[in-house]
């Protein structure tokens, strides 16, 4: 799996989280949350962006993203479950990872591209229930930027 850094380029999920360790080791005294969230663009075919950022409380943040072109997801309720499925998969690796470097304290937040606004409003329940099911955090439009500001831009 191959990530993006816009500031640094290609890089491993590895050298990712080595990145991510090194921000936090930067400035330990500081409070952080990692964030995961998929959006996805349909056209000929379905392009699934999943962002990864590193959010430094109040002092700004770092980010991350894949992308995995698919064929196309004509069904919406398919796509939302199939982008939730990819960010929980990232957010699980991602927190096996954490616990392994010892911080396992440190918070992955799920950001789902949903909201009361539009045709996702009946799915809502259901994802956040698979996201919290799993043990993750889950955030909605507006509060899911992840997914709808970061992985959104990339997708397009």
């Amino acid at each position: 799996m191959i990530f993006i850094s816009p500031s640094k380029g290609k890089m491993s999920f590895e050298e990712m989280m080595q990145d991510i360790l090194n921000y936090i080791n930067g400035l330990p005294s500081s409070s952080y949350k990692i964030v995961v969230g998929t959006d996805s663009q349909v056209r000929k075919e379905t392009c699934l962006v999943t962002a990864v950022i590193v959010h430094r409380k109040g002092k700004g943040a770092r980010f991350f993203y894949h992308k995995k072109i698919q064929r196309k997801i004509k069904s919406l309720r398919q796509k939302i479950f199939y982008e939730t499925s990819l960010s929980l998969e990232l957010g699980a690796k991602i927190t096996n990872f954490l616990a392994q470097s010892g911080l396992d304290q440190l918070s992955v937040e799920i950001h789902i591209d949903v909201g009361y606004q539009g045709e996702t409003r009946e799915l809502i329940r259901e994802v956040v229930g698979m996201v919290t099911g799993s043990g993750f955090a889950a955030k909605i439009k507006p509060d899911s930027f992840a997914a709808s500001s970061v992985a959104d831009r990339y997708s397009k």
